[in-house]
């Protein structure tokens, strides 16, 4: 019989047993009556013709669930099993990838993780971590097992003004960070750009800002990591300390620990002021985007798009010197318009394409909804941002998000970066009448490359890396999981010809992780990983 929670469809012609009706599967659409036998409407040829995409891994069967549950409360740890605390974790920001975990642990210290790791590797129960639930391909979703919540350890620790670091729990959300530290007057260099990202999870798959180009990525802002270890040790870790675990858990997936506190650099708060410039070419906005990177010619720079209609190179300053010298020896040589300059170029575009006014009328909405968002009188003043981390957390997630946020991304080195966006951008145009493109560059280090080998770094990236995001407006509309897993697939694949690497390679991209890495890089990672975690539970369905 099929039954709920069953993978697996019935056999031809089994019948299919439902409430109040029974079908029997047949290949023939007779009509009947109600309450009759009729065709089953999961059968087995239901999805003929149609080609499977990567779905959720196989839900763990829970073998010796109930002897590791007790033993977990009697280490005195609480194991929330109701429905209704697992159903909060059933799916991630990306809204297609749902499983339910057998419990859910809420992270309290290091000393209660590594209790709950030990005894998850005695019973080989997964252990499925958690911080902001970002993750967009099932990354932070747990299929069984134990679901750790980590936003329990939330508190600032200590903020050093003189040494310029603050030292932080890893479940906080990078806005609440930036809350504490403003009342020290100090902020955090490098972040990613939504954030509702904990620390922790930024950490461990790299954050990227439009900061990026000249600090690097959020990771290479730890100085040093506490992490407890798969098999439950509790260890410090830096450049100089225990390095090689260092360089496994920065950008490392989760696959080698849980990061349950951080030393990051910070530095004294400043407000910044935005410049924008108006492309309808995404590859010169790119052309000068990389202009101004190489020439440390911005404090914050980055590309954000409506479609490749409207391209908006983002240029922004920390101190008045540095924008006047942009002023003096670059600004001229940018080839965007200003928003005026900009908007009589695009009325004698559409003026001579009149059976476009639809798009130029979406353009026109999105400006008018957006832009107001970024110019609020509570964070702006005498054109001055006083608040980014406001803009950069409820306005991205205004105006980006919904209850499914697909977004597949591309990172190459960059002189391939233009051809990956410009690829990617026909492949939106393809699949979705809307879409968003966010463009920014990573600032590598030499002397942290030993982190990059699998990640999100491309193997060739010279001083810098390139990353896009390519993100569907999905304007209330529905699609089927299949119409989105093709458009990432065929995102996806543009980054294995040209080699280079992604933000997001776990979950249910899985399949991509062998071609875009090969074998030797993937089975020595493997190696480390089944040293490191003997039963091999933690992010288990994340890499490997």
């Amino acid at each position: 019989m099929f039954k709920f929670g069953d993978n697996s469809p019935p056999a031809a012609n089994q019948e299919c047993r439902l409430p109040y009706r029974t079908f029997p599967a047949t290949f023939q659409y007779p009509a009947v009556e109600p309450g009759t036998l009729g065709p089953c409407p999961v059968g087995s040829d239901a999805l003929q013709g149609i080609k499977r995409q990567q779905t959720n891994p196989s839900r763990w069967k829970g073998q010796g669930w109930q002897d590791f549950a007790a033993a977990i409360r009697t280490a005195g740890t609480e194991l929330r099993e109701q429905a209704a605390a697992r159903g909060t974790f059933a799916t991630d920001a990306g809204g297609t990838s749902y499983g339910m975990p057998h419990g859910v642990v809420v992270a309290r210290n290091a000393g209660q993780i590594a209790d709950l790791l030990r005894v998850a590797q005695q019973f080989q129960v997964p252990v499925t971590v958690r911080g902001g639930g970002l993750t967009t391909e099932g990354e932070s979703v747990a299929f069984g097992g134990v679901l750790l919540d980590m936003t329990g350890m939330s508190r600032v620790l200590h903020i050093d003004t003189d040494a310029l670091t603050v030292r932080t729990e890893a479940g906080i959300f990078w806005h609440s960070l930036a809350e504490e530290l403003r009342r020290s007057n100090m902020d955090y260099l490098s972040a990613p750009l939504n954030l509702t990202s904990s620390v922790g999870g930024t950490l461990g798959v790299g954050g990227i800002d439009v900061n990026s180009p000249r600090l690097g990525c959020s990771a290479d802002q730890a100085l040093s990591l506490q992490v407890v270890t798969p098999t439950g040790e509790i260890i410090e870790c830096s450049d100089t300390k225990n390095a090689d675990l260092f360089q496994r858990v920065i950008l490392g997936y989760g696959q080698f620990g849980v990061i349950t506190e951080a030393t990051l650099k910070i530095r004294p708060y400043t407000p910044l002021r935005m410049h924008y410039f108006y492309y309808s070419s995404l590859r010169t906005a790119i052309e000068d985007l990389q202009l101004l990177d190489r020439n440390d010619a911005s404090d914050y720079s980055g590309i954000l798009t409506i479609m490749d209609c409207a391209v908006n190179l983002l240029v922004a300053f920390d101190t008045d010197e540095r924008e006047a010298e942009f002023k003096a020896n670059w600004q001229q040589r940018l080839r965007g318009y200003g928003e005026w300059s900009f908007a009589l170029h695009m009325v004698g575009r559409y003026a001579l394409r009149p059976w476009k006014l639809a798009e130029a009328w979406y353009l026109f909405q999105r400006k008018r909804e957006l832009f107001p968002e970024l110019h609020r009188s509570e964070y702006m003043r005498d054109n001055l941002m006083f608040d980014r981390s406001v803009v950069f957390s409820r306005a991205v997630w205004k105006f980006w998000g919904c209850k499914q946020m697909v977004i597949p991304d591309l990172a190459t080195s960059a002189d391939k970066f233009a051809e990956a966006v410009e690829r990617g951008n026909l492949v939106c145009r393809k699949y979705f009448p809307h879409y968003t493109l966010y463009l920014v560059g990573i600032k590598l280090r030499p002397e942290h490359r030993p982190h990059y080998e699998m990640s999100c770094i491309p193997a060739d990236a010279g001083d810098w890396a390139y990353g896009c995001e390519f993100e569907p407006m999905i304007d209330g509309k529905v699609y089927s999981r299949d119409h989105f897993q093709s458009f990432k697939n065929a995102i996806y694949d543009i980054g294995v010809d040209l080699g280079g690497s992604y933000y997001r390679f776990g979950g249910m991209m899985k399949g991509y992780i062998r071609r875009v890495f090969g074998d030797e890089v993937v089975d020595r990672h493997l190696a480390m990983k089944r040293k490191a975690d003997p039963a091999m539970i933690l992010n288990r369905d994340v890499i490997f």
